[in-house]
């Protein structure tokens, strides 16, 4: 038995103990630990079996070290090891993350995605929370509650919700899926700086199809795609999709080319680039803009976005909304981007241009607005 194994036979406080004194002592004397110890702690932090202060060391410290692929990897298994998963009645989910910390510069289309690949015949799922530090912008969460939608399922509602062909699509929150990891909302806002969980948290995967599950996600700095493609294999998700996006979310640019990464079948990545005017889209904006005049944040919140982000997710949700609706526009052509892009990838199309026209027809015959209006 080796020293690891040994260590992981203690109680949590000990174990905790041991991995702080390794990982927090300075840039040239940290050292990394195992899969299996970043496993266990943070297994512990999400059981509150270990003292908070000893929680924010263990994220802050593996931070300023830079976690490697085998802490991270531990760090997934550990939320893993909390959270509710389900089957949905389907062969395969497109699991849709954006960054759980919202937008904070552009009206995000994205929570509507969900529903407008239901209707071009992808069973689809979001996930995220109300609202997280740093940005504490426009979530998935907000948008869908501002537009009427139910977002405190149960994840085995919401694996309903996918098998029902009326609906197609859900949105599950963490509060549903992990609510220990939920609980640490507080503790992740005081550390104020990105932690391991932000990387990890958004590949749960908490709903999988019952013969493939795919990943689809943003990103703004190259580096990560890389981490994510790994993580998501860990995770298990048969294909991966990376977009380079605005706010590092999962709709690119209208107004420029921009590129993906993806894997099929836990493969190789390989890279595309994709230009919006080559499927009739010509924007001056990058995405949805926010408006100039925005309310002010509640002066109850100390902690929050510069606005006031309900008021403005209502924003979002009407431009959302109206997109549904075939009202021409910056969400709509977002939607139609990012809706193709995914189709492509799922090979539900032979190429870009033929994925964009059936996007096209599902929003202008009206079959994803009837899609989102379904879903309670």
């Amino acid at each position: 038995m080796n020293d690891v194994e040994e260590l992981l036979k203690k109680d949590h406080k000990t174990i905790m103990r041991s991995i702080i004194q390794r990982i927090a002592t300075g840039p040239d004397m940290s050292k990394d630990i195992s899969l299996e110890e970043a496993r266990a702690g943070m297994h512990a932090i999400l059981q509150k079996a270990i003292d908070p202060v000893q929680a924010a060391i263990f994220l802050i410290a593996l931070r300023m070290k830079r976690e490697t692929d085998d802490e991270n990897k531990g760090i997934l298994d550990g939320i893993r090891d909390n959270v509710c998963s389900v089957t949905a009645d389907v062969d395969d989910v497109l699991d849709l993350s954006d960054p759980y910390n919202g937008y904070n510069r552009t009206l995000p289309a994205a929570p509507f995605l969900p529903a407008v690949l239901a209707a071009c015949g992808v069973n689809t799922v979001s996930h995220g929370v109300e609202t997280m530090s740093p940005k504490f912008g426009i979530t998935h969460h907000r948008v869908l509650k501002a537009a009427g939608k139910n977002v405190e399922l149960s994840v085995q509602q919401a694996a309903d919700q996918l098998a029902n062909s009326d609906i197609g699509w859900a949105y599950v929150d963490q509060k549903a899926y992990c609510k220990p990891l939920h609980d640490l909302t507080d503790l992740r806002t005081s550390i104020v700086k990105r932690q391991a969980i932000t990387t990890v948290e958004v590949l749960t995967g908490p709903i999988r199809g019952k013969n493939k599950t795919h990943y689809m996600s943003g990103y703004v700095h190259k580096p990560y795609t890389r981490v994510y493609a790994m993580l998501a294999r860990h995770s298990g998700f048969d294909s991966c999709l990376m977009i380079r996006g605005v706010e590092g979310g999962i709709t690119p640019s209208l107004r420029q080319s921009g590129k993906v990464f993806y894997y099929h079948d836990m493969g190789e990545e390989q890279a595309q680039d994709f230009d919006p005017s080559e499927i009739g889209i010509k924007q001056s904006v990058r995405a949805a803009p926010l408006p100039d005049d925005l309310p002010p944040a509640p002066e109850s919140e100390d902690v929050s976005a510069a606005f006031d982000a309900e008021a403005v997710a209502k924003m979002a949700a009407d431009a959302g909304l109206a997109a549904l609706n075939g009202e021409r526009g910056s969400s709509y052509d977002a939607l139609v981007y990012s809706a193709a892009i995914a189709l492509w990838h799922m090979k539900k199309a032979d190429n870009i241009q033929q994925a964009a026209d059936m996007v096209r027809a599902a929003l202008d015959n009206g079959s994803a607005l009837k899609h989102f209006n379904s879903a309670p």
